[in-house]
């Protein structure tokens, strides 16, 4: 049987190196990460797991609980924890919280049950408002929603500069009247709402937004009231994609002309905003960073659990589609 020993001869390292390198930790050298991965596949190796629990009390399991699995940015997330998680012989157990503070706490009972290795959560605001990752027997991670006073790692998008950049494109454009639909039961949302209402006041024009649960049915229909009125606003914009999906179908459905009557705009990079005509200006948010960076940082707070907390803070970026192109 290959051992970590042999790994360590073939790559010319230490085996202090390849297990840093098998357990996603920093303080290798690219050169070395990849000379210790070609050995690792070239000689078939296998990291003992059952040894690795016997020393630590821990499964090789580690737990990711998201928000909303139909939500295609957590779609996008859980592969790229799982990309990972596969790379160091892990598993994933998948939970899907539905936006209800009753099932995420069901859940992160449940990894307490399952004695994982550690959690990966998006949680809503009733659960991170009580949030306190030491009273959990194993790390947490948060990913995309965390307050500024949370106590524990997380990677998340700097959600004020994305809206704020989104908003003053918009009113760059012309447009004035600019109305902000943004989900009310995670933390992202009133983040990008503030954004908002910062790019708003630095041009001097008054802010319109509505907090909603974060659906795409109830996007459309707060969306298809804001279609009616009169005069109709000059643009809408979502924070996040289902929102976006919903206003996209609202303004479908009133058969309103895009960016003619009415700019949108939103968050998530999704298929469909690039299949549409006109493509939607969206922030694309960079998901496989996100997702892999999270379970990089779980499998740090693992191997050194007492080591500072850490905050990963990435940023979105804008992409300008028809949607919202100055009315001519």
């Amino acid at each position: 049987m290959v051992k970590i020993v042999d790994v360590a001869k073939q790559a010319g390292v230490s085996t202090a190196s390849v297990s840093r390198v098998i357990s996603g930790l920093p303080g290798v050298s690219e050169e070395t990460r990849e000379r210790v991965n070609a050995a690792v596949k070239s000689l078939g190796y296998r990291p003992d797991l059952a040894a690795r629990r016997l020393r630590s009390g821990r499964t090789d399991t580690l737990g990711l609980i998201v928000s909303d699995i139909r939500n295609p940015f957590f779609t996008e997330i859980s592969r790229a924890v799982e990309d990972v998680a596969y790379q160091n012989g892990l598993r994933v157990l998948l939970c899907n919280a539905d936006e209800d503070p009753e099932k995420e706490a069901f859940y992160l009972e449940m990894m307490r049950d399952e004695n994982v290795s550690g959690v990966i959560l998006s949680p809503t605001l009733a659960i991170l408002s009580s949030l306190r990752p030491a009273s959990y027997p194993f790390p947490l991670v948060l990913v995309d929603r965390c307050e500024r006073d949370t106590n524990a790692d997380a990677v998340v998008l700097d959600n004020f500069d994305a809206a704020y950049r989104l908003t003053e494109h918009l009113i760059a454009q012309g447009l004035r009247s600019i109305v902000f639909l943004y989900g009310s039961v995670g933390s992202t949302g009133p983040q990008r709402h503030q954004g908002y209402l910062a790019a708003m006041a630095a041009a001097g024009l008054a802010p319109e937004a509505e907090p909603i649960a974060p659906r795409s049915e109830r996007a459309r229909e707060v969306a298809e009231v804001l279609l009616q009125r009169q005069p109709r606003p000059d643009a809408l914009v979502a924070s996040s994609g289902l929102v976006l999906l919903g206003m996209a179908e609202a303004v479908k459905a009133a058969g309103v002309t895009v960016p003619t009557d009415i700019a949108i705009a939103g968050f998530d990079d999704l298929p469909w905003t690039r299949l549409v005509t006109p493509d939607i200006t969206v922030i694309r948010q960079p998901t496989d960073e996100i997702g892999q960076t999270a379970l990089r940082l779980l499998l740090q707070r693992v191997a050194a659990p007492d080591r500072s907390v850490r905050r990963v803070v990435l940023r979105g970026e804008l992409l300008v589609r028809g949607s919202t192109q100055a009315r001519v």
